[in-house]
């Protein structure tokens, strides 16, 4: 098995030598048994408190194995709104709630979530369900000691709501 041990930020001469497709809640673990792409198993062991964004590259100790992050699609839902105070709204209804957001011009990006989206359609705005990468902000919780003093009971850097179905 591939040990994936560290980040690689300066790639210089290693060559990449496979892909690794994760969703985002395989992203946020730091020791975690995946499949890479072509079939090979491999094991992540690397530093806590990094999300792995699509397109980062990982390796092993001795950098013989390179392997590039892709963030696969999910089921999200998508808010796109050209109103940058009801966008602005919307963000912040979700952050009280402590969900993961993708934040882009004119877009919102979340788990998909119907009980959320109902939440947002009562704002007026539109909430699409989609199949799509999602890239949350990493925010405070990224690489820095959780400091706020209520406690999530979580060690990793999101909360999450239950599943809706």
């Amino acid at each position: 098995m591939i040990v994936l041990t560290r980040r690689v930020t300066e790639p210089g001469s290693l060559a990449e030598t496979g892909t690794v497709t994760l969703d985002v809640d395989s992203r946020i673990k730091s020791r975690l048994r995946v499949t890479l792409d072509d079939g090979r198993d491999a094991g992540l062991m690397l530093a806590r408190g990094h999300l792995l964004r699509g397109g980062e590259l990982l390796a092993d100790a001795d950098g013989s194995q390179v392997i590039r992050v892709l963030a696969a699609p999910e089921t999200v839902s998508t808010v796109r709104c050209a109103d940058p105070h009801l966008l602005a709204r919307a963000a912040y209804h979700l952050g009280n709630r402590h969900v993961p957001l993708q934040i882009e011009p004119g877009l919102l990006r979340y788990q998909h979530d119907y009980v959320l989206d109902d939440m947002l359609r009562g704002l007026g705005l539109t909430v699409e369900t989609e199949l799509a990468p999602f890239e949350p902000e990493a925010g405070a919780y990224q690489s820095a000691p959780h400091s706020h003093s209520h406690s999530h009971g979580n060690d990793h850097p999101f909360v999450r709501l239950p599943a809706h179905s």
